[in-house]
């Protein structure tokens, strides 16, 4: 069985969403970056149940969504404390695809931060998930809506392929049309005394958008996480984002021994795409926003070929594509080569 699937441009659909949330369900909800899978922030037993359903470990925290900054819910009711760093970056990419680690609110369960005393947070963009925040009328905790580790879902269809009935609702927004999560940033102290932002997940804020905003350069740590640990951003471990088919990285096709073996995912279009048994391109004209939106879908097909073994080209280690890279490197099972078969 899968769960219902409802539009999210009918308002009677958002409304109904709302009252699953408010009455301790799980709904799955679409944004710009990727699908949600959303709980009560504020009821630890609904929370629960978004780390069962995903097969999460509770070290990885959530990030809580909000509709506004000062809205109903708003940033006062999840954060404690907002520095002028973080307030600036709010109000400059708020709707939109950046998630800020803050000081968290003594109403948020540590259940939620991993017992963390700070709170991941974040306006999506999306219009219809900041419309079905406000009609629940709490923050909405919510990680990607697929199984732990596997390949984050960018329609409703890959939400009711991963998760079934594990969820109550699935809002339908259509394709995300961003299609990787959000950048996330933490907030350190610097040696003039203020706070400093930090990178610590890449995505759809580049970094370079960051520091034009800021004037500076901004430290990008996005290296892998201690594993068990409680984690300060979600997306941080070694192995993440991952299609069940092993997956090498490489910098060319022309690496990549027994192409008739092979599935292949690559940024621009390749002079010998027939010799692979499948290939995916991203973008026909170098658009790495193009290449974004189509990412995980384009890796889910390939997985569902169920083939020996995959291979994806590196993307230009610039904008978006910093952040892609980091979801491969993330979802690769070799670093180079995808010369030496493997089973499924």
């Amino acid at each position: 069985m899968t769960a219902r699937v409802l539009s999210a441009a009918d308002p009677a659909a958002i409304g109904e969403a709302a009252a699953v949330l408010r009455a301790g369900g799980l709904v799955a909800f679409g944004t710009e970056t990727v699908y949600g899978l959303g709980a009560n922030a504020l009821d630890p037993t609904a929370v629960a149940k978004v780390f069962a359903a995903k097969g999460r470990p509770r070290f990885d925290p959530l990030i809580v969504h909000l509709p506004d900054r000062n809205g109903t819910p708003s940033l006062a009711d999840v954060t404690a404390e907002v520095s002028p760093a973080a307030a600036a970056l709010a109000e400059r990419f708020w709707p939109g695809p950046l998630t800020l680690v803050l000081p968290k609110a003594n109403g948020i369960p540590d259940l939620v931060t991993a017992g963390l005393p700070s709170v991941a947070v974040r306006v999506p963009a999306s219009v219809a998930a900041r419309a079905l925040i406000q009609a629940a009328g709490v923050p909405i905790a919510a990680p990607s809506a697929n199984r732990f580790g596997g390949i984050s879902p960018t329609t409703a269809a890959h939400v009711a392929d991963g998760l079934g009935d594990a969820v109550d609702l699935i809002l339908d927004a259509g394709p995300c049309p961003v299609g990787i999560e959000s950048t996330v940033v933490a907030f350190e102290p610097n040696a003039g005394g203020g706070l400093w932002p930090v990178v610590l997940r890449s995505g759809a804020a580049t970094a370079e958008a960051l520091e034009e905003l800021i004037g500076e350069a901004i430290e990008v740590r996005t290296g892998n996480a201690d594993p068990g640990a409680a984690q300060v951003s979600p997306g941080s471990l070694s192995r993440h984002y991952a299609p069940r088919t092993p997956l090498a990285l490489v910098d060319h096709p022309g690496e990549i021994d027994q192409p008739r073996e092979c599935g292949l995912l690559t940024f621009l279009p390749p002079r010998d795409a027939g010799r692979f048994a499948s290939c995916e391109t991203l973008s026909a004209t170098g658009s790495l926003t193009e290449a974004a939106a189509g990412f995980y879908a384009a890796l889910r097909r390939l997985d569902e070929r169920c083939l020996p073994r995959l291979a994806a080209v590196r993307f230009p280690n610039e904008g978006l594509g910093t952040a892609l890279n980091d979801r491969l490197k993330r979802a690769a099972t070799a670093d180079a080569g995808a010369t030496a078969s493997a089973e499924r």
